[in-house]
């Protein structure tokens, strides 16, 4: 029961970083809007609040990929293509989220729901997968800074500049 409380956890932490992630492409959307006046910045009043959302939605569906499709390996071994690829399932699971609500009487369309998916489907695949590859870049950044503290701890053990830099893979 752990394991799934973990997974849990993982995924809606995933969410939030998504929607963190969301908020600051909506400020940018916004800001942009406000220097030079565009119809897309024009087309919605708060960027920030809209892309939120399926950021999040984003977030925890590329989790539930993650752990179906990288089950039995770290996120470290995975490649930068496959986790963009893994992104881009989850926006695509996204941009059906209107279909699905359509489907179970939750909403009710101006337009035919398959020009609503149709018209989410690009932006929400390539965002997912550039969240996604951001993701795993950040998470590798993450991973040299451990490895730059470890690096500090070499030099108490006494070894030459040459040794310690050939030890914690300098010389790739």
């Amino acid at each position: 029961m752990g394991n799934v409380f973990r997974r849990l956890r993982g995924a809606i932490g995933m969410g939030m970083t998504w929607a963190v992630g969301g908020i600051l492409a909506g400020g940018a959307i916004e800001l942009v809007h406000n220097i030079w006046p565009n119809p897309l910045g024009g087309a919605v009043d708060i960027w920030p609040a809209v892309l939120a959302f399926p950021g999040f939605i984003g977030g925890v569906a590329f989790s539930v990929v993650l752990g179906i499709a990288a089950r039995r390996r770290r996120f470290d071994q995975l490649s930068m293509p496959a986790i963009a690829a893994m992104g881009a399932v989850g926006g695509l699971m996204v941009s059906l989220v209107p279909a699905v609500m359509v489907g179970l009487g939750l909403a009710t369309p101006n337009e035919p729901v398959l020009e609503i998916t149709l018209a989410l489907l690009g932006p929400f695949t390539l965002g997912g997968a550039l969240a996604a590859a951001s993701t795993l870049w950040i998470a590798r950044m993450g991973d040299d800074q451990a490895l730059l503290a470890e690096g500090e701890e070499v030099a108490d053990v006494g070894l030459s500049e040459d040794q310690a830099r050939q030890l914690l893979g300098g010389d790739r």
